[in-house]
């Protein structure tokens, strides 16, 4: 198959107008997802679970957790969707799934108007946000990553998770003056208004994706009559390993949810740290991210993923230590100078690197559905750690040494996985993801040696 390059097509795919439909569309769709963290952490054990007592905390913490179960699920039918019908089309779904689920929680009625029922549909609302947010990483990398020139793929899928810090940084900033209101007020009415306001930002974000083409050589595939008819069944046939792998890599997701969860929920209960001083020095750190991610990406073009995932992973799991020593010690500037050690520089690592280093190990017939269901299985530990380090620490709240072990361990296994994989930044697109047999050359088996797979398209593609 050979890319036909016409001068006359739309530019909707330039690499820069993808990655920022990317950026916009993965801001919006997290700024759902982290207001719900956030409400969680400070205001759901109230309103929907106040006849828990003491651990209503841990109740509401869990809701949260939920949507991660249901993640592999929507990596597995958007991935479907992604891989067989078009990028495109998983990329709009995802965002209204997304955006009139966060809506319909702010409609909600608290267990003092409607009693059980109030959690019961909380968490039914959860479980949709799941199967939404478990395709959108996967669906906006894979339709960037497929546009966009090979020597700066790296720098181009830092746009989808820079939009993932980018609507952290917006929930934070509209919960600021909510979590402000005086407590009958957050309770009652207050909440409500972030996840009102997602109606906004989804139609935004809708504009925006409506406006995409399917990536040039997805419509090849299809129209040649490359694409499989069951990605998950190829995807678990021929790249098995490169989902374990991902599954593994994608540990080192916990942390993400330990600093905005689980820290923030220590902080403000047990450390009496204003809400307000939290999530400025969160506001702060992520916003520096914004920075110093691309950076980290053209790094990661031009030295490898590898060392730069592993690195970040490693900043991690010292960086930790010294944001929850700041958080007991109650010094501000210490707290501000950790958190962007934790997120700015180790976390922004990870964060830069994860998207084209998981989705290069995929051939493109199951890029989207490979990257997605290894990422979502690896998340459930993330979505899960703030329950459980609840639950360690429950007969001492203030004792974050367990924490910051476990978070290190598991910063290990990361690395360890990441090791185990191949180094794909100067791949060329059409080779990613081409298994290699025995007694075979990695060319010959691009030019069409593999059984089932489509012969490569031409290495000198650039993408521009």
């Amino acid at each position: 198959m050979t890319t036909v390059h016409n001068e006359s097509a739309p530019r909707e795919n330039s690499p820069a107008r993808a990655a920022t439909a990317s950026l916009v569309g993965g801001a919006l769709e997290y700024y759902d997802n982290y207001i719900y963290a956030l409400a969680a952490a400070l205001v759901f054990g109230r309103v929907f679970f106040p006849e828990s007592g003491s651990g209503a905390t841990l109740a509401s913490l869990a809701t949260f957790a939920v949507s991660y179960v249901a993640r592999p699920l929507g990596a597995v039918l958007l991935g479907h969707l992604g891989d067989r019908v078009g990028r495109k089309q998983a990329l709009v779904l995802i965002l209204v799934m997304m955006g009139s689920c966060t809506f319909l929680v702010g409609c909600l009625p608290g267990y003092g108007t409607i009693g059980v029922a109030a959690p019961i549909l909380l968490v039914v609302l959860r479980v949709l946000q799941g199967v939404s947010v478990g395709g959108e990483t996967a669906a906006a990398t894979t339709f960037t990553i497929e546009v966009a020139p090979d020597h700066r793929r790296g720098f181009f899928t830092t746009w989808t998770t820079g939009g993932i810090v980018g609507g952290f940084v917006l929930a934070s900033l509209v919960f600021i003056p909510v979590s402000a209101l005086p407590d009958d007020q957050l309770e009652s009415w207050g909440w409500r208004i972030p996840f009102l306001l997602s109606l906004v930002v989804t139609i935004a974000g809708l504009v925006i994706r409506v406006k995409l083409t399917e990536p040039e050589v997805f419509l090849e595939a299809k129209e040649e009559e490359e694409l499989v008819k069951t990605p998950i069944v190829e995807v678990l046939r021929s790249h098995w390993r490169d989902v374990i792998r991902v599954t593994f890599c994608s540990l080192a997701f916990s942390v993400d949810t330990v600093i905005k969860v689980f820290a923030l929920s220590m902080a403000t209960t047990v450390y009496a740290i204003p809400k307000s001083t939290m999530l400025w020095a969160l506001i702060v750190s992520h916003t520096a991210a914004l920075f110093t991610q691309p950076l980290l990406g053209v790094l990661s073009d031009r030295v490898g993923r590898k060392p730069v995932f592993i690195g970040g992973n490693i900043g991690c799991a010292a960086a930790l230590f010294g944001y929850f020593a700041a958080i007991q010690s109650g010094s501000v500037p210490w707290l501000y100078v950790t958190a962007f050690l934790s997120v700015a520089c180790g976390y922004a690592a990870i964060n830069a690197s994860y998207p084209s280093f998981f989705a290069e190990m995929f051939h493109l017939k199951v890029r989207q559905s490979g990257m997605a269901i290894g990422l979502q299985i690896g998340l459930i530990a993330a979505g899960f750690a703030p329950s459980i380090y609840t639950a360690v620490t429950s007969g001492d709240p203030g004792n974050w040494l367990p924490v910051a072990a476990i978070s290190a361990v598991i910063a290990v296994i990361a690395v360890i996985a990441t090791l185990t994989a191949k180094e794909t930044a100067h791949t060329p697109l059409d080779d990613l993801g081409i298994p290699t047999a025995p007694g075979r050359t990695a060319a010959t088996t691009a030019h069409g040696s593999a059984p089932g797979r489509a012969p490569a398209k031409d290495a000198s593609r650039t993408g521009l």
